[in-house]
């Protein structure tokens, strides 16, 4: 009896997992879609990057204080470390 009860828990996890697994894939493709509408009304809206990026962050750039700027950027906003060395690298250039 035992073995079959850890069998049903396996069983019930693995499922459970599974339908955790699809609405973060489901959630992941929704978020890219939520950002790429964003991004078309900023650009529609002409609004410039660097209007987006914390002070801070374009005075280190500015600077050459990439790691640093890097840093807050990617403390300010959950981004990325490529989204955030992209950003850096247009606020320099």
């Amino acid at each position: 009896m035992d073995v079959l009860t850890a069998l049903v828990v396996l069983l019930v996890g693995m499922t459970a997992m599974a339908a955790l697994e699809s609405r973060a894939r489901r959630l992941d493709r929704r978020m890219v879609r939520l950002e790429q509408k964003i991004d078309l009304l900023l650009k529609g809206a002409n609004v410039p990057d660097h209007e987006l990026v914390p002070a801070e962050v374009a005075a280190l750039a500015r600077a050459g204080e990439d790691i640093s700027a890097m840093k807050k950027y990617r403390e300010a906003t959950g981004a990325g470390l490529l989204e955030a060395k992209e950003v850096v690298d247009r606020l320099k250039g």
